[in-house]
């Protein structure tokens, strides 16, 4: 083992070297020796039992049932899907027509088989993502990942033979952004070589890559800087708007995004913080911060339209089509040909609205589809052809279904997912919690009539990310099921009430999401939902890092702690894999004063011994190998400090998975049971 006194990251709480850096070998012999070691402690204490067998069978179940929903995503005259059930783990890529989607049983087109393919290859692909080229979607480029992981191998695929192109466009294992300009030219951002990639591990060089020629040879059309979060650059093909823009994150939430015209790049200029999106002869605005231009001041949150070039000219007659109070938020929007439709939310409740542009300006009607209480979303539109657009609803209790409808028209119903559990008894409740500063924090519970048994408290609470109800046949068989009660917490740091809500727990200011997960766990109790003995906290990513605060700041609020894929070290976090992306939401530790609050929260160096008298509730800590996006680093490092420091945390690392933690539904089944079962054990 190295020795890193003299790194100043390496520093623990009593200041010596951090004797656990070995463990951030993601592949090391060492490190997966000690891996191995857990799993099977894990394994041997929480998968032995019969509960855990049938809860492992059922989630199965629920993850390659036939009659589940095949989501579709239109491309031309084909509705796409990926698909993995029990015949095929790693999945069918497959298309048919909306006619043959209607019958209910469809007869799909195969095109892709990943399973044959695999087999084939002798390579443990996963399927990542495609890009089909328009108008004709005739090509393709498919990403396929080993593992599970971020980095994709690019390939490029015909779609009219269902078969790989020959000498086609093929870009090696990387964090690789690509897109199509037309069949014979490609944007490409990947890994070049040295100085290619930003600190994050991701594009800084974005080329213009022609078939037939070497990928070295490629044309440079635009450079990040090396401490951006990454660089990019598309071609928009609608006909009569063609355009290529290009365009760089500085960090997880700015951006600068330029028109290359003949003259070179030309900046659209709006805020850094602002999202922008060019379609047809609009430009869409939504600032982050409020924003005060030409005498008007816009609020944060706000949707904002005008003409693309009459902007880009210089002029700014801004129309507000969304303003958010209090309560309501934009939580999304979609194009169809004519229409643009809203997703809102009021106190974490879908509406939705659509909007039509006429001669007397914008005209808005309710779209129809929104359920009282659940969620809403579009996933799907066809904007270059129709008005269609397909939304899926669904809540706490009420299993998806998939519609299907034209601006104007009736709504139709495509599918209705199956029924995974029993509802009878149960309910859905919204409460507000009050935090420490007297901000009041909304969350669902979902209930039978008899509360006694074990509570699960799930959040997140970070990058703008929004917790809205929706269907789980798996929570509803590993948890509710045995009798458990659920809890959503919807907590500052996310974006439920849009950017001002993500912004107040912001860096320095991240207790208060801390403080409003603590408040809604205390009001569970005051309610008298549960008890802290009974409650349990979950969390993932982000959230394994509030679940990490929990269980160091707060243990005497929970029985029992799960922190999945989770960022633990936050002195170190910044310089493992894509960590350094999200400096701009919790800070820079080499910043002496961003330091000086991520020290007071950061997990893994808040961690008392025993024998000082530190009690915590008992911990799962969950992860993967082969996410390439959080470091397992952090959650075996955690692990090992607390068991140096007299504790027994549990702990599995799935070899597979990437940031989800599996690669297939047998893993995520597995995953899934453990987890339950760890909980039901210490809860119950």
């Amino acid at each position: 083992m190295t020795d890193d006194a003299a790194d100043p990251h390496a520093a623990n709480p009593q200041g010596t070297a951090d004797p656990y850096l070995w463990l951030e070998d993601v592949t090391g012999e060492q490190a997966l020796d000690w891996v191995r070691a857990r799993n099977a402690e894990t394994a041997a204490v929480l998968t032995d039992g019969e509960r855990f067998a049938t809860t492992k069978t059922r989630l199965l179940e629920v993850l390659d049932a036939d009659d589940r929903i095949p989501y579709p995503r239109r491309r031309g005259e084909f509705l796409y899907n990926f698909w993995q059930d029990a015949a095929h783990p790693r999945g069918l890529w497959r298309r048919t027509t909306l006619d043959e989607y209607r019958t209910g049983s469809p007869a799909w087109e195969v095109l892709l088989d990943l399973d044959a393919l695999a087999a084939a290859e002798d390579e443990n692909w996963v399927w990542k993502s495609s890009s089909v080229l328009k108008p004709d979607y005739d090509l393709a480029l498919v990403e396929l990942s080993r593992g599970g992981a971020d980095a994709t191998v690019v390939r490029e695929f015909d779609l009219r033979t269902a078969t790989f192109v020959t000498d086609g466009f093929t870009v090696p294992e990387a964090k690789t952004r690509v897109s199509w300009i037309d069949e014979d030219t490609i944007y490409v951002g990947t890994d070049f070589g040295e100085g290619s990639l930003t600190t994050s591990g991701y594009a800084r060089v974005v080329k213009k890559w022609r078939r037939g020629t070497p990928l070295a040879e490629a044309e440079t059309v635009y450079e990040g800087k090396p401490e951006d979060v990454t660089a990019y650059a598309y071609h928009d093909r609608t006909p009569g708007f063609e355009r290529h823009l290009v365009g760089r994150f500085p960090d997880f939430f700015t951006s600068e995004e330029f028109l290359l015209t003949p003259e070179g790049p030309r900046r659209i200029e709006v805020p850094d913080d602002a999202n922008v999106d060019v379609h047809r002869e609009w430009l869409l605005i939504t600032p982050r911060s409020d924003w005060t231009v030409a005498g008007t001041t816009y609020r944060s949150g706000s949707l904002l339209i005008t003409n693309f070039d009459a902007y880009l000219a210089g002029e700014r007659n801004l129309t507000v089509l969304f303003e958010p109070d209090e309560h309501t938020s934009l939580s999304d929007m979609s194009w169809t040909k004519n229409h643009l439709i809203l997703v809102e939310l009021s106190d974490v409740k879908t509406r939705l609205e659509v909007l039509t542009p006429g001669p007397d300006g914008w005209r808005r009607a309710e779209l129809p589809g929104a359920p009282e209480v659940g969620s809403a979303d579009v996933v799907g539109t066809d904007p270059d052809h129709s008005d269609e657009y397909m939304l899926n609803v669904s809540g706490y209790l009420q299993p998806s279904t998939l519609l299907r409808g034209e601006v104007g028209g009736d709504l139709e119903t495509l599918r209705q997912a199956p029924s995974f559990f029993n509802t009878d008894g149960l309910t859905v409740e919204q409460h507000f919690a009050t935090s420490d500063d007297g901000t009041k924090v909304p969350y669902f519970v979902v209930h039978g009539e008899d509360t006694s048994g074990p509570t699960l408290l799930y959040g997140y609470g970070g990058f703008e990310v929004s917790l809205t109800p929706s269907y789980s046949g798996g929570l509803g068989r590993g948890w509710l099921e045995h009798g458990g009660t659920y809890v959503v917490a919807n907590i500052r740091g996310g974006g439920e009430y849009g950017p001002a809500w993500h912004r107040a727990a912001l860096r320095a200011n991240r207790p208060r999401a801390y403080e409003d997960f603590a408040a809604v766990a205390k009001d569970l109790v005051a309610r008298g939902i549960t008890t802290p003995e009974r409650l349990g906290v979950q969390g993932g990513s982000n959230g394994g890092l509030l679940a990490g605060v929990m269980l160091t700041r707060y243990p005497d609020l929970f029985g029992a702690v799960v922190s999945q894929v989770p960022l633990l070290d936050l002195r170190r976090y910044h310089q493992l894999l894509a960590g350094a992306s999200w400096m701009a939401e919790w800070g820079d530790p080499d910043n002496p004063d961003d330091w000086a609050y991520l020290k007071t929260f950061s997990p893994y160096h808040n961690v008392h011994s025993i024998h000082s008298g530190a009690k915590y509730p008992p911990v799962f800590f969950v992860t993967s190998t082969r996410d390439d996006r959080v470091h397992p680093g952090h959650a075996r490092k955690m692990a090992a400090r607390m068991i140096e420091l007299g504790h027994s945390p549990h702990y599995y690392e799935n070899i597979e998975g990437g940031h989800g933690a599996a690669a297939d539904n047998a893993q995520r089944a597995f995953m899934s049971a453990i987890v339950y079962e760890f909980l039901l054990r210490t809860l119950a």
